[in-house]
């Protein structure tokens, strides 16, 4: 997989804020993606040092509109520790 296809979006909230404060920065990652792939990736792309990645994958919910039942995608989400001292600023990367 290529480099460029394993970082979907980073994840701005509430939380994903309160955990930059402390180094860790959360990425929304191909479902394919693995951690060596996600370490890669967020080095290459922002030029940090990567100490950590914690990977969790999210079932999408099923749906009901009337007798009709869908399914949400499935996502997978990378939390990535990078090295004391390095910083992504993810508003200038959107």
């Amino acid at each position: 997989m290529n480099v460029h296809q394993v970082l979907m979006t980073p994840t701005i909230t509430e939380k994903s804020t309160i955990l930059q404060e402390s180094g860790k920065y959360t990425f929304r990652v191909n479902l394919k993606a693995n951690k060596v792939q996600v370490k890669e990736a967020v080095e290459t792309s922002f030029d940090v040092t990567v100490v950590d990645v914690n990977i969790t994958k999210a079932h999408g919910k099923r749906k009901r509109y009337g007798a009709r039942i869908s399914k949400k995608p499935d996502i997978k989400k990378a939390v990535v520790t990078l090295a004391q001292g390095d910083r992504i600023n993810l508003i200038e990367g959107l």
